[in-house]
């Protein structure tokens, strides 16, 4: 006999799990209890925001889905953020949440929801189990969801009696179910070369998920062979090694103006792997809605996103993993323009990801992030959340390896330092960096005590500029001088580490961010850097001042 409990932990064993996150309660008691000897390691978090963004990194960086317990109620509901985020960023993740014993529901008890309702926007499968003998059913059913297709979050709610009641006949063993790949017809790879072959000006631009190391090199041979330069999406920027010659840069928020040019002027854009939505596409302006300009190869997992918001002349159904197996078997001609277009558009791409050396106030973020990018190993992980700051780290760190960026495309706060935490389980022997402004920072940043607790040597680097410094930039542009709920009093944010239990340092000069960070690594604890940005910095070409164009200070 086995108990409810008992078989999910068997159900996530069969399924290969090593790990997941949770914020312990009463509700699911029983799988707490099937994990003591299970073997599965488990994360104990400071709030189900940061357990399902840890979840969420976990999914990104491994492609594996990534496991996540919390509570009913409140707990479920905080647990939302990561939700939100793993959906819109088409992440594998399964959220498991305790719910009320099966003969109080619809009575509205204590920290009751019905989830089939609530969270049927943010997940692509919710469901509840009523028996415990379909555990193992509905668990294989939650990872098919999760990573087929466009990859995303499943909801699992699990009442609190059918967690502790018994099944006289559990399963000898549980068989996960296979994930399909998606693989390319021959029609549409020989329509693709074609294409290829006669294209004076293509371009492909890689994002989305479901991607191998094995897929990124071999899109890298192709590039090479076919003389076609290649565009990382917003986000995704570890999907192709920016020191390449055929790399030209990334596409979304702030996009080189001459890649933008280049992409509008194209003659054939490859689309691999991503949805092109509202930031990767800046806006939707890159390609017309519904119908582009130019002639778009769209590559997607899902058939459901093909011709969903654009309109392709070459729509190919396959998961980029397939789809990079068959593109490195075309045979292709190469026009005589391309290999001096290709090496253009690198220039190009070097020009613009050059920090600028200096800037208003002591400490210079330019050269800060020059040192770092000649510093960190090539595949150290570098993990951030939203806001100003991270521009810094999407324009100017210049990605090599796969898997070594975690950051919200869907543009969410607090995301970095629960990334940084699971990016260090699921690659411990790797230096994990992870970025925060320092409003930023607040929202999760008790995931810090998440690090110490579990001996994780993360470092967070967090730019203070004591505002919500991308609010206060569009004040200024559309209300100048008119400050309004965006200043904040903030901790001494190294004292805070020191107060965990972690190394803090300080720096308020850019020649001491560099001592600062190797005693932070040398330390052997997680660490936390905080940087003094003066508020002018607000961004890496403009100032508050020359964006509103008051000449007010504050």
């Amino acid at each position: 006999m086995k108990t409810g409990g008992q078989l999910i932990v068997d159900s996530l064993k069969a399924n290969g799990v090593e790990r997941l996150y949770c914020v312990p309660g009463e509700s699911y008691l029983a799988v707490l209890d099937a994990l003591v000897d299970s073997g599965v390691g488990v994360t104990v978090c400071r709030q189900e925001g940061g357990a399902a963004m840890m979840a969420d990194s976990w999914g990104r960086l491994t492609g594996k889905p990534g496991i996540c317990f919390v509570t009913r109620g409140p707990g479920a509901t905080n647990a939302a953020a990561g939700l939100h985020i793993a959906r819109q960023d088409s992440i594998p993740m399964i959220l498991f949440i305790g719910q009320v014993q099966r003969d109080a529901r619809e009575r509205e008890a204590f920290q009751e929801v019905e989830y089939r309702r609530a969270f049927t926007e943010f997940a692509k499968w919710v469901g509840e189990i009523d028996d415990p003998a379909r555990i193992p059913e509905f668990v294989n059913r939650a990872f098919s969801v999760a990573m087929s297709g466009r990859p995303g979050p499943v909801v699992l709610a699990l009442p609190e009696d059918v967690l502790r009641e018994t099944v006289a006949k559990p399963p000898v063993r549980i068989l996960p179910n296979p994930v399909p790949a998606n693989r390319p017809g021959k029609a549409e790879m020989t329509d693709l070369a074609g294409r290829i072959s006669k294209a004076e000006r293509p371009i492909i631009i890689l994002g989305g998920t479901r991607w191998t190391e094995e897929a990124v090199n071999q899109v890298r041979h192709f590039a090479e062979r076919a003389q076609i330069p290649v565009g990382c999406s917003f986000r995704r920027q570890m999907l192709f090694d920016h020191t390449h010659p055929c790399y030209a840069g990334d596409v979304g928020i702030g996009i080189n103006p001459a890649l933008a040019h280049e992409i509008s002027s194209s003659d054939l854009v490859m689309l691999v792997g991503g949805r092109f939505s509202e930031m990767p596409s800046s806006g939707y302006t890159l390609l017309d809605v519904p119908f582009p300009s130019q002639p778009l190869v769209h590559v997607h997992a899902d058939s459901g996103e093909l011709g969903r918001v654009y309109r392709p002349a070459l729509a190919i159904n396959a998961d980029p993993a397939s789809f990079a197996a068959a593109l490195s078997e075309l045979d292709v001609a190469v026009t005589p323009t391309r290999a001096g277009r290709v090496a253009r558009m690198h220039e190009e791409y070097l020009d613009w990801s050059t920090p600028p050396e200096s800037g208003p106030g002591d400490v210079h973020m330019g050269p800060i992030i020059t040192w770092l990018r000649d510093t960190l190993p090539e595949d150290a992980i570098l993990t951030n959340g939203a806001g100003n700051y991270a521009t810094w780290v999407h324009r100017y760190i210049r990605f090599r390896k796969f898997a070594t960026q975690a950051a919200p495309a869907s543009g969410s706060m607090g995301y970095g330092v629960p990334a940084a935490v699971a990016a260090k389980q699921a690659f411990p022997e790797r230096l994990v960096v992870a970025f925060a402004g320092d409003g930023c920072f607040m929202m999760h940043g008790q995931e810090f005590a998440t690090a110490i607790q579990h001996r994780l040597p993360i470092i967070v680097i967090v730019v203070n500029n004591s505002m919500y410094g991308t609010i206060r930039m569009h004040q200024e542009r559309d209300y100048p001088g008119r400050v309004s709920a965006t200043d904040l009093v903030n901790p001494d944010f190294a004292a805070l580490a020191r107060a965990y239990g972690g190394h803090g340092e300080t720096v308020e000069k850019t020649e001491d961010f560099a001592p600062a960070f190797e005693r932070a690594r040398a330390s052997g604890v997680a660490a936390i850097i905080e940087i003094k940005l003066d508020q002018q910095a607000i961004t890496p070409t403009r100032t508050l001042d020359q964006i509103s164009g008051t000449g007010v200070k504050k």
